[in-house]
């Protein structure tokens, strides 16, 4: 922790003396607009120009600037670089009810021009949404008739959600977002579509979740490169100094090259503050993506082939899908971007789907031609895929208007549903796959309040047979305090740690008497990743009066905790938070458990604050003993439809050291 506290404290102290300069800077050109470039077009014209290099950058300051001054940051240490003459940024700015600067409007839209002059208002417009399709079209149709060059870059900055949420979310607008589809028609009306000769260099995304096969999909007939990160962003970002530091000294720098360097000043920015654990930025060519969305659809062929021959397969796939390193959180207290890595998914499908997931890898190594990724995101292949990790219906009818590949959708429609479409079905007709077998779920059987044994060792034992591993997609526990005589049932939250037996179907207990805690409060912790060297957790918590998840690793090889810091939920509209959150001495953290009344006279869990810890140089998240009490336990079973099922209780009294295990 105490790396990260100096990197955060060396960041803002940096940042105070860049905004400073901007300011002065900004003040030295005067308050009155400058005019445009004189290289002006009839729109939709290309100009001759001496220029290399454009920048076309979509700055949506949202609540990232509000609270936090991101975008006047990354403002600075743009103006940390001394442009040439022949590369230029343009700049629009807007979506933050406040600007944590002296020269930003919030009310208005502004467009400003960063180069071997310094910073200059060229100028401001009436509010409208970044969200909207129009405003996007407008700043780009500005931007290339008045400042083309040879080269351009469209970088969007702020918020990412996936490919169902999109990006810039604008605060002042209910964070009404741009859809992919809205990028699409933006980009195409103002440069054309050229899939052999892209128009636009690069396209890169400061944001969060937005290198998916999806958003390459969308400009792979409008830019020659996409610069993206599949995960979470940290609050820090691209690294615009180092970035656009390179371009300067070296103008006629190549496409390929500036995005290489993106992806390695990022790295060196993030180790710079401490965030470099869990990042990944790629770089996609767009020009070779046709090979990768026809090996991607023929991979959904065959899956959907193999389930309706074998409906079980949802569950394998199920099972596979959640191996995966997925992005964005995807655990009920974090929310779900149903984002999950396209090659590590391919990879574990090759004996499950042998035919087709070959080709989906080779693909895939072929148009990422570059990557980077954190320590605790080994498996980043440099695309996402759709996968819907919370059955939710409503949220794969959303992706269902945005992904390139129909047998993906329609294999994914009957997973979750069990049916088809008229058009679905049609779909199968053709493809001659047959009929429509029914699935087998937990509505199947009647698994609901199973009752458990103790074996022969104390355990509390689970006993389903082998149809398990048809109908399971996976199988954790939820844990208990218990307080009989204030009537309190008290929820500690979910993990994995159970001795399984999938070939017999018998599920057998590790209960140790011992739990994750913050400093040796007992926290509520949510299992959201299942790895082969590490687990990730997310623990909600009360950080300052906010609520947040404290983002927690338990690495298998060290065999202890470590935090990697604190990111609020998804929002209602599907941003994910890009501010990830570092603990700082003297932070007041509550923890937040789950209660409910055993008598039953409340059914329903509710959020309560329990312990309150101010945190110090030492803070650390550790196992600690539950100490003596009843806690109860109950085997959840999920199936690959999201519905769960929960056995009887088990009850385990903790008494001097000893544990003692009741199924009655």
């Amino acid at each position: 922790m105490k790396n990260n506290l100096m990197g955060a404290v060396w960041r803002r102290c940096l940042s105070a003396v860049l905004v400073v300069s901007m300011l002065l800077a900004l003040a030295a050109c005067g308050a009155e607009k400058s005019e445009p470039a004189a290289e002006e077009t009839a729109a939709g014209e290309t100009a001759s120009t001496d220029t290399e290099w454009a920048v076309y950058w979509y700055l949506c300051g949202s609540d990232l600037e509000t609270n936090h001054a991101a975008a006047t940051n990354d403002l600075a240490e743009m103006m940390e670089v001394q442009l040439p003459e022949n590369v230029k940024v343009v700049i629009q700015t807007g979506g933050a009810s406040v600007w944590q600067n002296e020269v930003v409007r919030a009310d208005k839209l502004g467009r400003y021009v960063y180069d071997q002059n310094g910073l200059q208002l060229v100028e401001e417009l009436p509010s409208a949404s970044m969200g909207d399709g129009q405003t996007l079209k407008d700043f780009l149709a500005f931007a290339r008739e008045n400042y083309p060059a040879k080269r351009t870059a469209v970088v969007f900055w702020n918020h990412g959600g996936g490919s169902v949420s999109g990006a810039a979310f604008d605060e002042l607008y209910g964070m009404d977002s741009l859809s992919l589809a809205e990028m699409k028609q933006a980009f195409a009306e103002t440069f054309g579509e050229n899939p052999q000769d892209q128009p636009v260099d690069m396209i890169g995304f400061d944001t969060c979740l937005m290198a998916t096969v999806d958003t390459a999909y969308t400009f792979s007939g409008l830019g020659k490169y996409l610069v993206a990160s599949q995960e979470v962003e940290p609050g820090n970002g691209w690294l615009y100094s180092g970035w656009l530091g390179a371009l300067a000294k070296q103008p006629d720098m190549e496409s390929l090259e500036l995005s290489q360097i993106i992806c390695d000043s990022y790295v060196e920015g993030c180790q710079a503050v401490g965030t470099e654990d869990n990042i990944t930025l790629s770089v996609t060519d767009l020009s070779k993506l046709s090979d990768l969305i026809a090996a991607y659809d023929d991979f959904g062929k065959e899956a959907l082939a193999s389930a309706v021959q074998n409906p079980a397969f949802f569950v394998y796939f199920s099972k596979i899908a959640s191996s995966v390193e997925n992005y964005g959180g995807n655990t009920r207290e974090q929310g779900y971007t149903n984002m999950t890595d396209l090659g590590s998914l391919a990879v574990k499908s090759s004996e499950l789907l042998p035919e087709t997931s070959g080709a989906v890898s080779a693909a895939l190594a072929d148009c990422v031609v570059y990557k980077v990724n954190g320590k605790y995101r080994p498996e980043s292949a440099g695309l996402s895929c759709y996968y819907s990790y919370n059955g939710d219906v409503d949220d794969f009818n959303a992706y269902a208007d945005i992904g390139p590949s129909d047998s993906m959708k329609y294999l994914y429609a009957y997973g979750l549903t069990g049916e088809l479409s008229e058009q679905g079905m049609d779909y199968l007709a053709q493809m001659d796959y047959g009929a429509l077998p029914e699935l087998l779920t937990l509505d199947s059987v009647n698994w609901r309040d199973m009752p458990l044994t103790i074996d022969e060792n104390g355990n509390a034992t689970l006993t389903l047979g082998t149809e398990s591993a048809d109908i399971l997609s996976s199988l954790t526990f939820e844990l208990y305090y218990a307080d009989p005589e204030g009537d309190i049932l008290l929820c500690l939250g979910t993990d994995n740690d159970i001795v399984a037996d999938w070939d017999s179907g018998v599920f057998r207990d590790n209960f140790r008497g011992v739990w994750g805690s913050l400093d040796g409060a007992l926290c509520y912790m949510e299992i959201a990743y299942e790895g082969e060297t590490y687990n990730q957790y997310s623990v909600p918590i009360l950080l300052n009066g906010e609520e947040y998840n404290l983002m927690v690793i338990y690495d298998f090889e060290t065999e202890a905790y470590s935090i990697e810091g604190a990111r609020k939920p998804l929002d209602e509209s599907g941003a994910a938070d890009k501010n990830l959150r570092y603990l700082v001495e003297g932070d007041e953290i509550q923890t937040i458990h789950y209660a409910t009344t055993i008598s039953g006279d409340n059914d329903e869990l509710t959020a309560v604050p329990i312990d309150t810890i101010t945190v110090t140089a030492d803070t650390a998240f550790a196992e600690t003993e539950l100490g003596d009490g009843f806690f109860i336990m109950m085997y959840a079973m999920r199936d690959s439809q999201g519905n769960v099922a929960y056995s009887a209780a088990a009850t385990f009294e903790s008494a001097e050291g000893e544990i003692y295990t009741s199924v009655e």
